[in-house]
């Protein structure tokens, strides 16, 4: 602490996270970074505006960005919010949209800037505890709130909800905004997206850094409502009127249009997951069912930490929460089939 901050910054616990080690040499599956690179079509693209136009401002609404990510979902331009990140995007929503009299509602165990924001913005909130098998009940946000938050694919448990049980809470909940955070959904679920020329309400958050493969790049929308959508614009133009640089942009433009690639290494990761699944399974642990591209995981016998580290110091890195529920469980990003074998390997030398 210190005598020259604010009250408020004494006050927060800022956000952790995953590591990003210095040391070379390592197999990295604690972040959920796509393990394959971005498209080709997006580094060339990059390359092109390396030049002395970069001393010019970019476009501050990124409007050729826009369109096409509105083309690709079938939507309008003003359908469509960008931000520096998904976690930009969701600030944003929550000091924008979620800041009401009654209580923000979110899962108990899912992403863990939720909270963070609220503490910033002032935001009273509930979370809602998931079932006993760390799934995700929408019929127990059915209670008076000034907003309804969780992540599908659900992290750090993978575990997906349909489109039908989205729409049902749609349904009941047309009071206040619901937002659908899709960080993973590409890697086996259906978008929200679909619903959202039918409900006012739903805003759906999406980012470039997973199936896309952008996460260096930080590139994150918000698609909604047009209502929605310009609430989002006033806050952004208060805030940075240029959270996209160019490079941003251009690589976002190009990484939409690469369908094949996109498909391709998407398709790699499912396939990989459901592998490593199974290896997992015969190794002695339980695996929650996953729609994104990493795995939850909690041995029969073994304590998580103590695999934590022993994996650690073989130079294999996964994520432990220490926090009550989960605190026996790992969270391992689906790497390359190679990744996967070393630690696949790795754990069977560990739990022999």
């Amino acid at each position: 602490m210190s005598k020259y901050w604010s009250s408020l910054v004494n006050q927060l616990q800022p956000y952790i996270p995953g590591e990003q080690p210095s040391m070379t040499n390592i197999t990295k599956l604690n972040t959920n970074e796509n393990p394959y690179g971005p498209s080709p079509l997006a580094l060339l693209a990059m390359k092109s505006l390396l030049n002395q136009d970069l001393r010019l401002y970019p476009p501050p609404s990124a409007d050729h960005l826009k369109e096409t990510v509105a083309r690709y979902y079938e939507l309008n331009a003003d359908q469509v919010f960008l931000g520096n990140g998904s976690d930009e995007v969701l600030a944003h929503i929550f000091n924008g949209l979620l800041k009401q009299s009654e209580p923000l509602l979110f899962p108990d165990i899912s992403y863990s800037f939720y909270p963070v924001f609220c503490k910033l913005y002032d935001i009273n909130f509930i979370k809602i505890p998931l079932t006993d098998d760390l799934s995700l009940d929408l019929k127990n946000y059915k209670r008076a709130n000034g907003g309804i938050i969780f992540p599908n694919p659900n992290a750090p448990t993978g575990r997906l909800l349909p489109l039908k049980a989205i729409e049902e809470l749609l349904k009941e909940n047309q009071h206040a905004v619901v937002v659908v955070d899709e960080a993973y959904i590409d890697f086996g679920g259906q978008s929200a997206v679909v619903l959202i020329n039918k409900y006012a309400n739903l805003i759906v958050v999406q980012t470039m850094s997973k199936a896309r493969s952008l996460a260096g790049m930080r590139i994150g929308y918000a698609l909604g409502s047009a209502e929605l959508i310009e609430g989002l614009e006033r806050v952004k133009n208060s805030f940075n009127s240029y959270p996209l640089g160019h490079l941003q942009i251009a690589a976002g433009i190009a990484a939409f249009e690469d369908k094949a690639h996109f498909d391709s290494t998407r398709q790699q990761v499912i396939s990989s997951r459901d592998w490593l699944s199974d290896q997992l399974k015969i190794l002695g642990f339980d695996v929650l069912p996953s729609a994104a591209n990493f795995l939850f995981v909690q041995h029969t016998h073994k304590s998580a930490e103590i695999i934590h580290d022993q994996l650690r110091d073989l130079g294999i890195i996964v994520r432990h929460f220490k926090q009550p529920r989960i605190e026996e469980f790992l969270r391992i990003t689906v790497g390359t089939d190679v990744q996967n074998r070393q630690l696949v390997s790795a754990l069977g030398g560990l739990l022999e």
